[in-house]
């Protein structure tokens, strides 16, 4: 077997008991998936999968990354292309270097896809790596691999997927018009729009007029479209929209003044100083309008992307080089808080990839203001100690209840299982702490892991 029955439980055997007991009532519940990169097309088209190699290394900057870091080039594992060319080959190379994975949540989430989905019990190596390839590609092929048939089997009651406000949403619409009950919802992520440093930024916001009707090189229609490719959105079943900014910094300029920098943007003069004050207005523009639409809001700040210029250069956007980098939220988010921060009917969840601001400035202010909810361990802490370490450092202040669960924040989809399984154990391994040293009662901790698992996200995501 590639996974132990108790792992990530506490070492203690009386408080791991608790931890079984405490995971066995939620072990099976629902999954709701509220934030990833899943692709709608794989629901509306409902084709096979291609290959092992596009479904497990491909899509997943969490296995190239690693193998990049060693000296397998981005080249060898065909990284970027369309369709790769030698699968096999690339399958082998993943292989050959899977040691590299040992102590890792990603060694986890692959054990856990291979032996639950695939039936593979024995660790994977060079030496089996064909074995492993042949089994896999075989099962991609038959009619309960489709993605559909995955969806079901995996117990997911809801998959967002992330979504250019440019996209047409035609897969989207395609699934619903298919009468297949699974719900799959597009997420509104205005990065490319509201961004100044996006690549083709000005040419995305003509773009952008020409979908909506409106005159996007003024301010105003700049907004007016923004807020009809919003509603585009809410009518096909999106609940929230997603901001990959640098910074949380936000602003509050008046009207004159953000048409003025919107001119000095939209023309290309502003330096970078004005884009990222730009970029600080577009975060409270967008949650003045999620206050009239009820689209939950978003901020995932803190990742200097695209980190290696040659890599970027080669290979594209989102090529696993982006790094964290210290972020502050006390002083930026106060223009944006001192405008909505105390509407109780406008939720923003914060993320980090800055552990050290958890309880000295995330905790507080979800813990005071009622706009606020903390999204949970994101990317480069989404492991077992990082989401330990969340429950330490955020519970005293903020509680259990201004957080929002567990979501995936993944393209791989066979991974999705295996992460929330993972969350779901830290979850009651951290309850069973608590119950074990009478710091709460177990008829709480059973009723905590139900609303981690599912209740706080459904509420939070309004699903």
């Amino acid at each position: 077997m590639l996974l132990h029955a108790d792992r990530l439980f506490p070492v203690d055997p009386d408080v791991r008991g608790i931890a079984r007991a405490l995971y066995a009532s939620v072990r099976t519940l629902p999954i709701v998936s509220p934030h990833g990169h899943t692709q709608a097309g794989w629901f509306a088209r409902n084709e096979f999968f291609p290959n092992p190699a596009m479904l497990f290394v491909q899509p997943d900057h969490y296995v190239y990354r690693m193998l990049y870091s060693q000296g397998v080039s981005m080249d060898a594992l065909e990284i970027g292309q369309p369709e790769i060319r030698n699968p096999r080959a690339v399958w082998r190379l993943f292989a050959q270097h899977y040691h590299l994975f040992r102590g890792t949540p990603t060694r986890m989430w692959l054990d856990y896809a291979f032996q639950e989905l695939f039936g593979l019990e024995e660790r994977l190596s060079e030496r089996n790596a064909d074995l492993y390839y042949d089994r896999i590609a075989e099962l991609l092929q038959t009619e309960a691999f489709r993605p559909r048939a995955l969806y079901e089997r995996f117990g997911i009651e809801v998959l967002a997927t992330t979504d250019s406000p440019l996209d047409s949403l035609a897969d989207h619409a395609a699934i619903r018009a298919s009468g297949w009950a699974g719900r799959i919802l597009p997420t509104f992520r205005p990065d490319p729009v509201v961004d100044p440093e996006f690549d083709g930024f000005t040419a995305r916001i003509r773009e952008l007029g020409e979908q909506t009707g409106e005159d996007t090189q003024h301010w105003r229609g700049y907004l007016a479209a923004l807020r009809k490719a919003r509603e585009r959105f809410r009518a096909l079943g999106c609940t929230a929209t997603d901001h990959g900014h640098p910074t949380a910094q936000t602003a509050d300029l008046d009207e004159s003044q953000a048409a003025a920098l919107f001119a000095e943007v939209i023309d290309g003069s502003a330096n970078a100083a004005q884009q990222e004050i730009f970029r600080a207005q577009m975060l409270t523009e967008m949650a003045k309008m999620s206050l009239d639409d009820g689209l939950v809001m978003q901020i995932h700040p803190g990742s200097v992307r695209n980190h290696n210029r040659q890599v970027y250069a080669r290979f594209g956007r989102d090529t696993g080089a982006d790094i964290p980098h210290p972020t502050n939220y006390v002083d930026a988010l106060r223009p944006l808080l001192d405008r909505v921060g105390n509407e109780p009917g406008l939720t923003i969840i914060l993320f980090t990839l800055d552990e050290s601001a958890y309880s000295r400035e995330l905790a507080p202010l979800a813990g005071h203001y009622p706009s606020l909810r903390l999204g949970p361990p994101w990317w480069f802490h989404d492991s077992p100690e990082g989401m330990l370490r969340f429950r330490e450092q955020v519970t005293e202040t903020a509680g259990f209840y201004n957080t929002v669960g567990f979501n995936d924040d993944t393209r791989a989809f066979l991974s999705i299982p295996a992460r929330h399984d993972v969350a779901r154990r830290m979850d009651c391994s951290f309850l069973a702490r608590l119950v074990a040293e009478h710091r709460l009662e177990m008829d709480e901790a059973f009723e905590l892991a139900r609303e981690l698992t599912c209740g706080l996200v459904r509420q939070a995501y309004r699903l």
